[in-house]
């Protein structure tokens, strides 16, 4: 390499590292105080600190979400879907009805779902476009599986590891958002892919905090990606947690460029849960027609 090239290369990778360092210490900063996040969050976190009260009649809850029709449309759907039909074959044709059905926990948790897809699909991401359709899949999946295993394998509420399992991946969200500040990030999304990979589990879990989540769901999605055996048979939220990351890791091998699905821990885990498998590819599709 020519001199100049050389040293117009070195300029590159001072900036890049600049940038790097620039947006890690931003989002520390904020971090360690008041957390700004997204506008397209603000009906979530008006939801869930309207329902914090889980004796609120169902009437109540209705009003309450109906001035969110984007959030009760997705709960009418989500409550007439292939898997909460199963409970009950009678369709719930209002969102009394629905809510009736699906319980308020569900109407906080399709609240953030919302969010978080309005997200990836805003106008300033497109950018990562391959990447926010990557994380959003995984999401799903790993929140798909995460329910699967708590109802089959343990007696945790198969509703809260669907929350833990969409939340697991929060931090790389947040990390996606603030990228697009950075135009050398946004020129070179391999280092920030690496930038993600590094961080996004601890920026994770103080964004759940930020968010008022409760305690055992934080604890659920700390390490989430860290190899660890798991016991037989699943015992914790984290376990349940865990097992479905694993399980939805293959799409979001862009996060492990030499991933294996069928090596080591990923194929021990896939191996063990083999018979759930196509049910949770099933309900994966199920909720991805639900909140796409």
């Amino acid at each position: 390499m020519p001199e100049d090239d050389e040293k117009i290369a070195d300029l590159h990778g001072l900036a890049l590292s600049a940038s790097r360092f620039r947006m890690l210490e931003d989002i520390a900063r904020e971090l360690a105080g008041e957390v700004v996040f997204p506008t397209c969050f603000d009906a979530a976190f008006r939801l869930r600190h309207e329902l914090q009260n889980p004796q609120l009649p169902t009437a109540r809850v209705a009003s309450i979400v109906s001035v969110e029709p984007l959030v009760a449309t997705k709960l009418m759907r989500l409550a007439n879907s292939a898997f909460y039909l199963r409970r009950d074959s009678t369709p719930a044709n209002d969102l009394k009805s629905a809510i009736a059905r699906l319980g308020v926990d569900l109407v906080r948790t399709t609240a953030l779902a919302v969010a978080m897809g309005q997200l990836l699909r805003s106008k300033e991401l497109v950018t990562f476009s391959e990447f926010t359709r990557e994380l959003w899949t995984h999401s799903i999946k790993s929140a798909a599986a995460a329910r699967i295993l708590a109802r089959t394998q343990t007696r945790i509420n198969p509703d809260e590891a669907l929350l833990a399992g969409l939340v697991h991946d929060l931090g790389a969200f947040y990390m996606l958002y603030r990228a697009v500040q950075y135009p050398d990030l946004r020129a070179r999304p391999g280092t920030l892919r690496r930038l993600i990979l590094q961080w996004h589990e601890s920026i994770g879990v103080t964004l759940l905090n930020a968010l008022g989540m409760p305690d055992e769901i934080v604890q659920a999605t700390i390490d989430h990606d860290q190899p660890r055996r798991l016991p037989t048979p699943l015992r914790t939220l984290a376990d349940v947690v865990h097992a479905g990351n694993v399980i939805a890791a293959t799409h979001f091998a862009w996060l492990h460029q030499d991933f294996d699905e069928n090596d080591g821990e990923a194929g021990m885990v896939r191996q063990r849960f083999a018979e759930l498998l196509p049910q949770i590819d099933a309900e994966t599709l199920e909720m991805q027609a639900v909140f796409s």
